[in-house]
């Protein structure tokens, strides 16, 4: 007797883009949108649908259940956005402070007739 072998495929509400990342369908969302909710802030479903109403909880739990069956390439996909937004911070010049802001202001009135 063989051994089945499964394949997990994407549910009646997960799709996957012409990227290959997992989306709600019919909605602008991402799995990965829903999985950093639920890990970074540690959200449950139901108070993510409250930040969310457009989401049914069968949508959530459908990316949350995506997103364990595809567990290690969604972290890896987060891993990199973040190592990504570091990069981009480091390379970005520093802000304003309050301080700068209101000098620059100061002097835009002190110039306006």
């Amino acid at each position: 007797m063989s051994a089945k072998t499964k394949t997990a495929t994407p549910t009646a509400h997960i799709i996957l883009d012409e990227q290959g990342r997992a989306r709600i369908d019919g909605t602008g969302y991402k799995v990965i949108d829903v999985v950093l909710e639920k890990v970074a802030w540690l959200l449950s479903s139901e108070a993510i649908q409250r930040q969310h109403p457009d989401l049914t909880l069968a949508q959530i739990h459908a990316a949350l259940s995506y997103y364990y069956d595809h567990q290690e390439a969604i972290d890896a996909e987060i891993e990199r956005d973040n190592k990504l937004a570091e990069e981009m911070m480091a390379q970005a010049p520093p802000s304003p402070t309050r301080k700068e802001l209101e000098q620059r202001l100061a002097a835009m009135k002190a110039k306006s007739p």
